[in-house]
């Protein structure tokens, strides 16, 4: 093998069969010869390579609503260092673009180190690695969960500025988040039957916006402390948009009489569904009698019922409407009652059962949360610590979902984030960074111009 000077060529003698040497074309050091074929060159000397410029576009609207100036201006840990390379406001956004490309794992950053797209997009020579991002989680507290909240609040509040909701839906419910080991706060929960978390999170029903998330202790049962949650966030609305109808479906874990006042004091409708019990089967007892007989001589056909009534549990300081539905399915003699929904709203009873029925949607948002942006990334030893976590993905599912609403086609609007990332986000590009511009345009399309300042032309 000889090198030339410039050391950019290599010229590669193969012998044949009959030791007779045969000089082959030369290829540059970024070359891959094929042994089956030494005349085919694959060269990977492209330049700044990327797989994610579709984040380019998700930068864009971020800068449209003001969330890099809005996130630069109120996020800060309480960092006792003088000095960082890595600021705090570019590690959350650092966090939320891997989050959305799906680099989910700190470990990512160092895979990521200097991406393209990321570093353009960051204007930083090098991304944060690991390490560095890992003492950043380190460093939230208290004070920094109360700012990722402010901050989706105010984002919030701009959203909506431009396109208001006539009236919001609250959707609450629970999950399990998975943890492995000694972690702070997690335990055994009996409805699941695993190890994990607990949190409270609540959705725009409409929409799937993520309106308020909470970690909580694993053993902690549904509607524990649901009241407090869903206090601050009726009080923050009543605020931000004074007048606007409000909603509230949940399942029957939530039907607590504390949740309950604090629903009816904020003026909040609401469609509860209740757990059936012998006297709420005394109670219906009339329209189940109405329904044997409308169906007693066909024992085939389907059949329902819908009804209500005044009820007060021991536990409630007055009586409250239940709407309720009976069904007599087929084969089936006698009706089975399916469900008990205790509400304020004034509907019709078939109505309300037909409201409360489209909280099946919040399923999807859930599973949406946990699969399309790693809401289970709680791997923390510190409780507080993985609260932030939580909260840190929370605000990069709702930029994606206003992003989705707002920037992209009415036909990409109801699509997963994976179906999304693999037709716009995952988009292969070449980066091309100019260092200087002239009224307004880059260097490299002024090649064939003169200068204004000097008349000489660029090179």
């Amino acid at each position: 093998m000889h090198r030339k000077k410039d050391f950019k060529f290599v010229k590669i003698k193969v012998p044949n069969q009959n030791q007779n040497k045969e000089e082959v074309p030369m290829y540059s050091l970024n070359d891959i010869v094929l042994e089956s074929n030494k005349y085919l060159k694959i060269n990977f000397d492209g330049g700044d390579l990327s797989s994610d410029a579709g984040l380019l576009l998700f930068k864009e609207f971020l800068f449209k609503i003001g969330a890099v100036k809005l996130i630069n201006r109120i996020f800060k840990t309480n960092d006792t260092a003088w000095f960082r390379i890595h600021k705090d406001d570019a590690n959350l956004m650092q966090v939320i673009y891997q989050i959305i490309s799906a680099c989910f794992e700190d470990d990512c950053a160092d895979e990521l180190t200097n991406e393209p797209v990321m570093t353009a997009i960051l204007d930083k020579a090098a991304l944060a690695s690991q390490p560095t991002l890992s003492r950043f989680f380190n460093r939230m507290d208290k004070d920094t969960l109360e700012q990722l909240n402010r901050i989706i609040r105010k984002l919030r509040k701009i959203v909506y500025s431009i396109k208001k909701p006539d009236f919001m839906l609250f959707d609450i419910d629970s999950t399990l988040l998975d943890t492995y080991g000694h972690q702070e706060g997690e335990g055994f929960n009996f409805h699941y039957q695993a190890h994990g978390y607990h949190p409270l999170l609540c959705y725009d029903g409409l929409t799937g916006d993520l309106l308020k998330a909470e970690l909580r202790d694993g053993t902690m049962y549904c509607s524990k402390e649901a009241d407090d949650f869903m206090r601050s966030l009726l009080d923050e609305f009543i605020t931000d948009y004074p007048g606007m109808p409000l909603y509230l479906r949940g399942d029957s874990g939530f039907a607590s009489p504390n949740l309950y006042e604090v629903l009816e004091a904020k003026d909040c409708k609401y469609a509860i569904r209740l757990k059936e019990n012998a006297k709420l089967r005394e109670l219906a007892e009339n329209e189940d009698q109405a329904l044997y007989r409308a169906t007693r001589f066909n024992q085939v056909d389907y059949a329902v019922e819908f009804g209500e009534f005044l009820y007060q549990a021991g536990s409630w300081s007055h009586p409250r409407r239940v709407v309720f539905k009976n069904r007599k399915s087929l084969m089936v003699r006698w009706s089975i009652c399916i469900r008990f929904i205790v509400t304020t709203m004034e509907m019709e009873p078939y109505q309300v059962i037909q409201f409360y029925c489209g909280r099946g949607r919040m399923e999807n948002f859930i599973k949406e949360s946990k699969s399309g942006f790693d809401f289970a990334s709680v791997s923390s030893s510190s409780k507080l610590v993985n609260a932030n976590r939580l909260l840190v993905h929370a605000l990069a599912y709702n930029l994606f979902n206003w992003f989705k609403r707002m920037a992209l086609p009415v036909s990409m609007r109801k699509q997963c984030i994976d179906t999304i990332r693999l037709k716009l986000l995952k988009i292969a590009a070449r980066v091309v960074k100019c260092k200087l511009c002239l009224n307004g345009m880059p260097v490299p399309l002024l090649r064939n111009c003169y200068s204004i300042f000097n008349g000489t032309k660029y090179r």
